[in-house]
This record gives C-alpha cells, sequence and structure tokens, in this order.
C-alpha cells in the first residue's frame, strides 16, 4: 500500500509545485494550502512534506507561525518529514537551527556533494547535479542534526532522527526553471537571468533528474518507519 503522506505546499501560486511532487511522489498526497492557513487536522500521515515557497521563513506572518507550530506538533509525534528548499529552512527553524538572508543568490544548475552516507541519497552519486533559487540559507543545524550535503554556499542537507531536508529542487522540472528564473526579474540583473537560462538545457536537466531518486528513497523510508510501529499508525491523533 502506498505511504499517505501530507503536502504542505507554501507556494503562494502552487500550481508548479502541485504539478512536480505529484508527478514525483508515488504516494497518496493530501494537499494543503499552507499560505492560506490550511492545515491537517489530523497527525495520521506517513509522512510530510513542506514545499518550496518565496517567502522566508523569519517573516512575521500568521500562516508561516501556525505552519511551523504544526510542523513541530507533528515531528515530536515522530511523523517522517521532507522539507524542500523553505521547507529545509522550516524544519530548521522549528527544530533549533538558524537560518539567515545570503550576501548572493544561488541559482541555476549547480553541483552539490553529499557524504554517501544518508539514506535519502542513496543511489546518486555523491557529486551530483540540482537545479537551485534561495537568496536565504541554514546558517546553524539544529542541535543533534546531521549534515549530509553541502555546497560552496552552504548547507544542501541535513537530518535529525526522521526528519530530512535539501536546500536544491529536486521536482523541478525545466518548465518550472525557466518560469521562477524569469521572475526574478527584481532581484537579479538581465544578465544573471539570462546567464541561468542558457543553463536549462536537456543535458542539465538530465543530470539533475539523478537526485530525484530522493522521493523514492523518502517515501520507502515513511511506509517502514510506520510498519516499524510509529508514523501514522502510532500517531494518530492523542
Amino acid at each position: 500500500m502506498r505511504p499517505r503522506i501530507a503536502l504542505l505546499n507554501a507556494a503562494h501560486d502552487g500550481d508548479d509545485n502541485r504539478r512536480n511532487f505529484r508527478r514525483e511522489l508515488d504516494a497518496d498526497l493530501v494537499e494543503y494550502d499552507v499560505t492560506e492557513r490550511e492545515l491537517p487536522d489530523t497527525f495520521a500521515f506517513d509522512g510530510c512534506l513542506v514545499t518550496g515557497s518565496r517567502a522566508s521563513v523569519y517573516w512575521d506572518e500568521p500562516w508561516i507561525r501556525d505552519l511551523e507550530s504544526w510542523v513541530t506538533n507533528a515531528v515530536d509525534r515522530d511523523i517522517a518529514f521532507l522539507g524542500v528548499c523553505f521547507g529545509h529552512q522550516l524544519l530548521a527553524h522549528a527544530l533549533g537551527g538558524t537560518v539567515e538572508p545570503m550576501d548572493e543568490y544561488e541559482i541555476g544548475y549547480r553541483t552539490v556533494e553529499h557524504d554517501g552516507e544518508n539514506e535519502l541519497l542513496a543511489g546518486v552519486d555523491e557529486s551530483f547535479t540540482v537545479f537551485t533559487t534561495h537568496s536565504d540559507r541554514v546558517a546553524e543545524v539544529p542541535p543533534g542534526a546531521n549534515t549530509f550535503a553541502e555546497n560552496d554556499y552552504g548547507v544542501h542537507g541535513f537530518r535529525k532522527e526522521n526528519v530530512f531536508s535539501v536546500q536544491f529542487h529536486p521536482e523541478y522540472d525545466p518548465e518550472t526553471a525557466e518560469t521562477v528564473t524569469k521572475g526574478k526579474d527584481e532581484q537579479l540583473t538581465d544578465e544573471r537571468i539570462e546567464a541561468v537560462l542558457d543553463g536549462v538545457t536537456e543535458e542539465n536537466y538530465r543530470a539533475a533528474c539523478e537526485a530525484k531518486q530522493l522521493f523514492d528513497n523518502f517515501t520507502e523510508f515513511a511506509a517502514r518507519h510506520t510498519d516499524d510501529g510509529t508514523g501514522a499508525a502510532a500517531a494518530a491523533d492523542d
């Protein structure tokens, strides 16, 4: 049976997130538009995924605080989590880490290194290609967390117990990469945008598809975690 996963969609226009994650995750997804303060009224999930967003976790917005509170409670109930970009930063912040603005925007297809020891990236080359787009970073991972992926811009993956997170976007297709890049016209110069768009090639996309393995790794972990007697079965509302 496929795992039941809460998709906590933090995009203000969530169509791309919806399409991309539904394509990549072999799971029964229950979606919540968290920017509209939609949150589950149950913790009965095998796993949860917090998506990317144009927001920063340190903004003083009610939906962010509501999301952080719900996520903290869900983590306390031992539910498996995956965070992507904003989700990576939100999980770090919720678990006691530090998120801060960066001096330089990281965007485009770039190389990330992982330590070869984390099951989320099992089957992925230790030096791999991903699409990145972010102006905040996890400056300090949460206490007790292990950093398993990084590049010269900083932390790209950490794990704490049943929580996994990545800064890069394994879910992106070329259409999303182009749309997001073109939308950075207020943050980046025309020259920088054109340079990133020039890199949105079939070759780079095919290379980045290797990292999509993490979705299967996560859903398998979430299902196994539940079968072991925790996760959704044990974490259902008490």
